[in-house]
């Protein structure tokens, strides 16, 4: 009998408003996935409040569909292939984030991932912005606890959402990226756990573009710059922005 789970997306967990936040979805897909890399391309928009089902698909995959059936995302296993820039310093992303946050340059928003109005550990507060001088996108990053798992690991769900903002900056800062773009696809490996409460570095680049399609690359990092998660991402703007 295959096996059907139903999850639901809290509402609080979104990126544009009403739509769940992509890296969180993607990661609720990678705790069904066995292999070590993986890749989750989205259909439709996943929202928020709303039963949806996860149901196995071939080759150990599995699918997140709504009510009716229709695929929203689904996940499987890929390969990975990188040239990761070394991570900025400690020092250099802290400051960054410092300046960042008293310039007002950020918007404030509810995002999950980098919205500044989240309460810690009702979102990521994960403030990625562009180095100067440098085709870099970076963040100081201090997981809250309850992103954490009683192990005081950050959840998988947690790590992947991680690896989505910080991309998305990437494309709108330096690839001239137009607000409106969304995740269409998203491939990670998790190297070693991020421990909740301890500094680490979120650093992001542009890869490529292709018309409305934007590749960019994410990496986190101990403050050491010990390598914790990888990804690749595609970023695509809407018709008519």
């Amino acid at each position: 009998m295959i096996q059907v789970d139903e999850i639901t997306i809290p509402e609080h967990i979104h990126g544009y408003p009403d739509v769940a936040f992509g890296g969180f979805v993607a990661g609720v897909l990678a705790t069904r996935c066995p292999e070590p890399t993986a890749r989750v391309d989205f259909r439709a928009k996943v929202p928020v409040g709303t039963p949806l089902a996860m149901t196995p698909t071939a080759v150990n995959g599995t699918a997140l569909t709504d009510a009716e059936g229709k695929v929203l995302a689904e996940i499987g296993g890929t390969t990975l292939s990188l040239d990761i820039p070394p991570a900025p310093s400690w020092a250099e992303a802290e400051a960054l984030t410092t300046r960042v946050l008293a310039s007002g340059e950020r918007r404030v928003t509810h995002c999950y991932g980098c919205g500044a109005a989240c309460e810690p550990g009702r979102g990521l507060r994960l403030f990625p912005w562009a180095l100067p001088d440098r085709e870099l996108i970076a963040a100081a990053w201090v997981p809250d606890p309850a992103l954490g798992a009683a192990d005081g690991a950050v959840t998988t769900e947690n790590v992947w959402s991680a690896l989505d903002c910080p991309g998305g900056h990437a494309g709108f800062l330096l690839s001239g990226m137009r607000q409106g773009a969304v995740t269409a696809a998203l491939s990670a490996t998790l190297l070693r756990p991020i421990q909740a409460g301890e500094p680490h570095i979120a650093y992001a680049w542009p890869i490529g573009r292709d018309g409305r399609k934007y590749t960019v690359g994410v990496a986190l990092s101990t403050a050491a710059g010990e390598l914790c998660a990888v990804s690749e991402a595609l970023w695509i703007e809407p018709r008519g922005l």
